[in-house]
């Protein structure tokens, strides 16, 4: 019997988003952003921001557990740069939930979505230094992209990468 069900998010599931948000953030990137920054990240500003994204028009699916809480979500939708077709925002789960097929399964319905909405690729803006990057390259995307990003006033590059739906 599957342990989660992948669904829409909804306006009540804000705090268990900013839950994952904010301490996949701290899990993920310690070592990589500064501590400073990442002890800076506060729940209540990740979930007032959720509440606004959650209020609108919004592709943010959550990865539910059966007893329901939140193990991770992804959010879609149109490439902001209008170069390619769709975007893969954020992809997030909590690190007890992580290298055991979830992360997989959310691209996997990423992907899905954005090809159902007749969407033939997908950007994905990776930090370089990200150790989870493989994950990524293990899809086979192309990096089509660099850019520049400041995370907390420090300089960090990432790669676009491309898939191909």
């Amino acid at each position: 019997m599957k342990k989660y069900h992948i669904r829409k998010a909804n306006p009540s599931d804000a705090h268990g988003i900013a839950n994952v948000h904010m301490n996949s953030w701290k899990t993920t990137y310690k070592g990589i952003v500064s501590d400073r920054y990442l002890e800076s990240l506060i729940i209540e500003d990740k979930r007032v921001r959720w509440d606004g994204i959650l209020a609108g028009s919004h592709q943010t699916y959550v990865c539910e557990l059966n007893n329901g809480d939140i193990a991770g979500f992804a959010s879609i939708g149109k490439e902001r740069d209008n170069l390619y077709e769709g975007e893969l925002y954020a992809i997030y789960l909590l690190e007890e939930y992580q290298r055991n097929g979830l992360g997989s399964v959310l691209l996997k319905f990423a992907m899905d979505e954005l090809k159902s909405q007749g969407h033939s690729n997908m950007l994905v803006w990776v930090l370089k230094e990200n150790p989870s990057k493989h994950f990524y390259y293990s899809f086979d995307p192309v990096v089509v992209k660099e850019q520049n990003i400041s995370i907390g006033g420090e300089d960090y590059k990432e790669d676009g990468l491309l898939f191909y739906l």
